[in-house]
């Protein structure tokens, strides 16, 4: 694609994005000879965005109108052209403060969204890790009442997963702490899906192998480990799309906000930059946003040095300020992977 376009036609190009990212609206011949930085006429200029138009890099919204760029044009803009711009001192501030600030995985995570919704004004979007990818590091038993057993389990990159258990068989408390110590010796680093296959297994030997204590130990075990898939997609500021003149069709806001309330769609393409171990920026029919039009999404994962847990990034226009927005998803990654090490 780069052969295609000539030098000028790529500045053309470059500039026609950048002016449309900040006025949103059609950008036309004049208002590019009037920046100053082409030194060519009118008419000069209408043929180049003519062929870019023919090339499908520009479109013209209506007749009259001067022209905005397309799916491609942005893809060949962010590709080739765009020149990011490190983030601000100030904002790598708001980031790290607000990352740092947490201790609880959880909060972390949420926080992540929430500071790239207000630095971007954009939808801040996150995908947790799995649950059952989780390293074990230890799990406790709180009685609740007679039947009712609380487990708490807490992985080594801070992920805690309660989970409220109806046993019955008596147990006591000298027994449920027993339990607890037995299980996170036996469990011990053992990823969580792992987990429950090793208990499965020692609860298949022989029954006197292990005595009453152990087996409710196992039992306990077994229940605590049988996690449910959580909901594994944030999201912080969708509301924000309703500022953006892109949507001020009702047809297309009700279809935005379609897409994102069916999180399978987003839960896919997110995982798919988690597979990759890269940032991605999909545009505008690249995602799982079509139906909508016009929407970007950023991303990039996050983890530790052992292993890529999630993803973080954006959701937004595809008139977006690239030359900003990226950076922020790109550093916001490297601070939440940095914090979790320490977690």
């Amino acid at each position: 694609m780069p052969d295609e376009l000539g030098e000028r036609e790529k500045e053309v190009l470059r500039a026609v994005v950048q002016e449309y990212i900040t006025t949103g609206g059609p950008v036309g011949s004049q208002q590019l000879t009037r920046r100053g930085e082409f030194d060519v006429s009118s008419a000069t200029m209408r043929n180049v965005l003519a062929d870019l138009e023919a090339l499908g890099f520009l479109e013209k919204p209506h007749t009259s109108a001067g022209r905005v760029p397309t799916d491609r044009g942005y893809r060949f803009y962010v590709d080739t052209l765009v020149k990011l711009r490190d983030p601000a001192p100030r904002d790598r501030e708001l980031i790290h403060a607000g990352l740092v600030h947490e201790s609880n995985l959880d909060d972390i995570l949420s926080e992540a969204s929430r500071v790239l919704h207000s630095l971007t004004r954009h939808a801040g979007v996150v995908l947790t890790p799995r649950a059952d990818a989780a390293v074990f590091q230890r799990i406790e038993f709180l009685r609740l009442r007679e039947n009712r057993v609380l487990a708490v389990l807490v992985g080594q990159n801070g992920q805690v997963h309660n989970k409220a258990l109806t046993v019955d068989f008596p147990v006591t408390s000298d027994e449920l702490m027993k339990a607890s110590n037995y299980l996170s010796e036996l469990l011990h680093q053992v990823p969580l899906e792992e987990a429950r296959e090793r208990i499965r297994a020692e609860m298949d030997q022989e029954q006197a192998l292990y005595n009453a204590l152990t087996a409710k130990a196992l039992k306990l075990g077994a229940a605590a480990t049988d996690l449910q898939t959580p909901e594994r997609v944030l999201i912080e500021g969708t509301g924000s799309f309703l500022e953006q003149p892109e949507f001020a069709d009702v047809e297309r806001i009700r279809a935005l906000f379609r897409a994102l309330d069916e999180k399978h769609k987003l839960l896919h393409l997110l995982d798919r930059v988690q597979r990759t171990k890269e940032m991605h920026v999909f545009i505008g029919a690249e995602s799982e946003f079509s139906a909508a039009g016009d929407v970007t999404v950023i991303a990039s994962p996050y983890g530790t040095a052992e292993a890529v847990l999630g993803t973080v990034g954006v959701i937004g226009p595809t008139r977006m300020d690239y030359r900003r927005v990226i950076p922020l998803v790109n550093f916001t990654a490297q601070v939440l992977s940095s914090v979790l090490e320490k977690v």
